[in-house]
């Protein structure tokens, strides 16, 4: 018989109560009893997990509901979040965790004698996202319901998300993730808002105006997945749309009597939702992606404007768009939704009939564009003549917006033909193409970089000639991380540690954590964290003896490098120190050697050649290091598969050493640096992104930081980087690199990775030897403190402190106040056993 062991009650996370645990009990039977009913006799750990996820939804139902009827008595601002990714993970666990209810839950799993954690492993990981700026959406969407804001996030509900990776003799193969093969308890399909969305035709002129004509239609089916916020009752929507093709798809066009291949061909319209597009920071200019982006543009739109038009305040009379902006705010995630600026112009001139003049007015007050990134290539420049084929009627609003952009900057600048050229929404250079941040800029009121460095490389450099003409459009807001994920749920005990030394209210307002400072020369507590970290790595050896069959030394240096691979974000600047050590030890195997393990992680995009080779040459080396005898167990290296959130949860709150080592200016703001910092990891890092804010709060003493900064970079851009004087005068470098070349690690394949000597030596455009020395250096301090493991424990603690700043809470005040405005509130909503006139009392009070 297994023994099932029983999860430690953390208080933060709920009362248990007796009644809570009998409903839960109940409620479990009654599903598991009606998936038994319907298919067999004997239930799987599956139907276990889907008996309890659909237990937690019945709890969440009521409350999604009344949020929906509170929203619509009050008629608040709505605020809509358009993002083309959402990488959400798993839900269970997060929605016991707002609810109150993960203590009750547990308590009565044990009682039915199953192991929760086991439940919660059967999950699937909502995949739809490639990286950060899905997952900043997805840290939105918690914070905002926490922050009881009216918000609705938008996108696609891919039938496969971001591909499982598998490493195969050290190489990524990628799988299709299937995410949706056994079911999605959290979602509901909601026919009755189907929409259409139109492609292609042709634009017919009349006395009345432009119309789109001939067109081909795909319906925009919604599935609604409830968000809830912490603790107060509210629960908001995120509507992902499916593509299908409409019933008459095909046939009444080619009525020929090929009725199977008509029917056949629906896979064409249903293709638009098939699959996330799996490139980070680059982009790939292919027809059915910009389907996608139009799609869920098109089919959000008309949505929010239905929305708008019933209103409580709406629906008394005939609807004027002049207060649309009052009421809708939308915004951008990047230019993956820019479609939207075009298609809203459209529905107003085109359909509503309003005057270009006043519909533009009325776009530019409801839209923000938030820009992630200045890689040029990642940046979305769309052919023109895609444009005219897929979306002709966009392609002329296009050019209107731009000839009166165009014109207003003529008059002010008189015979500046440069100008006019880096300002124009098309480029001419090397075939016609729409710059889609220029359309972004041109048409919203607000434009943000995602941490202060970088919206001043947004202001200074990339958008300089925009930021002239109009400062006041261009701000900052530093990207944050929801605390209800990325420290309750994936590291409890450090939570309630936090909870035990200044209480529970730091989790909806982070700032709290402050408090620690006082904490930071007290023994008992130091070695409390000392002793929450060392137990969340042995739990995560343990996991990684169970994947790797590696002998993990859990009491090793725990150093992480997770991310996507980018040549950027530095991994090969990461696996040259792995090979420093590897040399050090094996010149001097009996000197003092602080040992470490060193984890790296993350998915290359499939058609990204070097960012491949990157990951083969890091599992080569770590063949060869983890089964050298002379190394034993000072060094082993871990490649993570299949890097994701559900694996983030696991390793972050493991970790002692975080690598945020990009080169300074490439990086917008990074986030995992942030759950690092705030799960009591140190820092190693180059001044970008969000690190330099890091140090302004833990102060650089408390980080590791090396490295160029934005302007040395820039003055090497001028002097020119010359890698081969690097290779030269530092030894240990020469001898890191003469063995990748010399095939030292892959003996029966000496010239595998010559593409990557090649482009360290010859066109490097993230000058990883420059940072070299500077780095081996920072890791040699690293090693020195971690000798010391009080001092190491008092800077941990110094660091947790200074992490408040970075919760998503922060910065969805700053975009509600400064961007959307509209105000967060603490207000609860009252609880669905509670009678509809406390909903509207509650109403009441928030109109006064």
């Amino acid at each position: 018989m297994v023994v099932v062991e029983k999860r430690k009650q953390i208080s933060i996370r709920g009362i248990v109560g007796v009644e809570n645990v009998a409903e839960l009990k109940k409620g479990f039977n009654r599903h598991l009893h009606f998936t038994l009913v319907k298919d067999r006799n004997v239930a799987t750990p599956r139907d276990y997990y889907f008996a309890l996820a659909h237990t937690v939804r019945d709890h969440l139902v009521g409350r999604w509901i009344r949020t929906q009827q509170f929203y619509y008595e009050t008629d608040p601002k709505r605020v809509y979040y358009l993002s083309l990714e959402f990488y959400m993970g798993r839900t269970l666990q997060n929605t016991m965790i707002n609810l109150g209810l993960q203590n009750a839950c547990d308590e009565a799993i044990y009682q039915l004698g199953l192991d929760m954690e086991d439940l919660e492993e059967m999950e699937e990981d909502a995949g739809l996202g490639n990286g950060g700026l899905g997952r900043l959406a997805a840290c939105f969407l918690d914070s905002m319901a926490t922050l009881g804001l009216a918000a609705y996030g938008y996108g696609i509900r891919y039938e496969y998300g971001i591909f499982n990776q598998k490493i195969k003799e050290g190489w990524q193969v990628e799988e299709a993730d299937d995410w949706l093969r056994h079911g999605n308890p959290w979602e509901k399909a909601r026919p009755e808002f189907m929409l259409p969305v139109h492609f292609y035709g042709r634009v017919d002129e009349s006395k009345d105006g432009s119309k789109w004509v001939d067109t081909q239609v795909v319906l925009a089916m919604p599935y609604d997945t409830p968000i809830p916020g912490y603790m107060n009752n509210t629960v908001n929507t995120m509507r992902l749309w499916s593509a299908r093709a409409p019933n008459d798809f095909n046939l009444k066009d080619f009525n020929v009597g090929d009725y199977i291949q008509a029917v056949l061909d629906r896979n064409l319209a249903e293709n638009i939702s098939r699959v996330l597009y799996p490139n980070d920071n680059f982009f790939e200019g292919k027809e059915l992606r910009l389907k996608q982006e139009y799609f869920v543009v098109a089919a959000t739109l008309q949505d929010i404007i239905r929305r708008f038009k019933t209103s409580k305040r709406a629906s008394t009379g005939r609807v004027s768009f002049e207060n649309f902006p009052e009421k809708v705010a939308i915004q951008l995630n990047d230019t993956h939704p820019a479609m939207a600026i075009p298609e809203l112009m459209r529905i107003f001139v085109d359909i509503e009939k309003l005057h270009w003049d006043t519909a533009w007015s009325i776009t530019k007050r409801t839209f923000a564009y938030t820009n992630h990134t200045v890689l040029p290539e990642a940046l979305e420049r769309w052919p023109v003549e895609l444009l005219e084929t897929l979306l002709p009627r966009h392609l002329q609003i296009i050019y209107r917006i731009n000839q009166v952009h165009l014109d207003e900057i003529a008059a002010l600048f008189p015979g500046d033909l440069d100008r006019l050229r880096r300002m124009s929404l098309v480029e001419e250079d090397g075939g016609k193409r729409i710059n889609m941040a220029h359309l972004c800029i041109v048409g919203s009121h607000a434009v943000n970089g995602v941490a202060e460095i970088h919206s001043n490389i947004i202001k200074t450099e990339v958008f300089r000639d925009f930021h002239e003409l109009e400062p006041k459009k261009f701000q900052n807001k530093t990207n944050g991380i929801t605390p209800r994920r990325w420290l309750l749920l994936c590291n409890p005990g450090l939570a309630e540690l936090i909870a035990e030394a200044i209480g529970e209210e730091y989790v909806k307002d982070l700032s709290q954590l402050k408090k620690l400072n006082k904490l930071v020369d007290d023994d008992a507590f130091i070695r409390d964290v000392c002793k929450v970290k060392q137990d969340n790595k042995e739990k995560f050896s343990q996991y990684l003896e169970n994947e790797y069959k590696v002998k993990i030394n859990p009491s090793s240096m725990f150093d992480v490098h997770v991310k996507r691979i980018h040549e950027y974000k530095r991994q090969l600047l990461n696996c040259l120190h792995v090979i420093t050590m590897y040399n050090r030890i094996k010149k001097n195997p009996n000197a003092p050697f602080v040992p470490r393990t060193v984890i790296i992680g993350g998915k290359a995009a499939p058609g990204y050649h070097m960012a491949k080779m990157i990951i083969k040459l890091i599992t080569t080396v770590g063949e060869v290091v983890n089964n050298d005898p002379v190394v034993g167990s000072k060094l082993k290296v871990i490649y993570l598969e299949n890097y994701r959130v559900s694996l983030a949860e696991k390793v972050i709150p493991a970790t002692d050493l975080s690598e945020q080592i990009s080169t300074a200016g490439t990086e917008a703001s990074g986030t995992g640096n942030m759950k690092f910092m705030l799960n009591g990891a140190l820092t190693i890092g180059t001044m970008d992104g969000a690190n330099v804010e890091m140090a302004e709060e833990a102060g650089m003493e408390n980080m590791f930081i090396f490295g160029m900064r934005v302007e040395d970079v820039a003055a090497m851009d001028v002097e020119g980087y010359d890698a081969m004087a690097y290779y030269k005068r530092i030894p240990e470098l020469k001898l890191a690199i003469d063995h990748i070349k010399s095939g030292y690690f892959c003996p029966k394949t000496p010239e595998l990775f010559k593409d990557i000597t090649n482009m360290l030596f010859n066109h490097d455009r993230f000058k990883v030897f420059a940072d070299y020395e500077a780095y081996i250096k920072s890791q040699e301090e690293v090693s020195r403190l971690y000798q010391n493991p009080k001092e190491w424990t008092k800077m941990v603690i110094k660091n947790i402190a200074a992490s408040g700043k970075f919760s998503s809470d922060r910065t969805i005040t700053d975009y509600a106040k400064e961007v959307w405005g509209v105000e967060p509130t603490d207000l609860k909503i009252p609880p669905p056993n509670e009678p509809r006139e406390a909903l509207q009392e509650t109403a009441r009070t928030l109109k006064k």
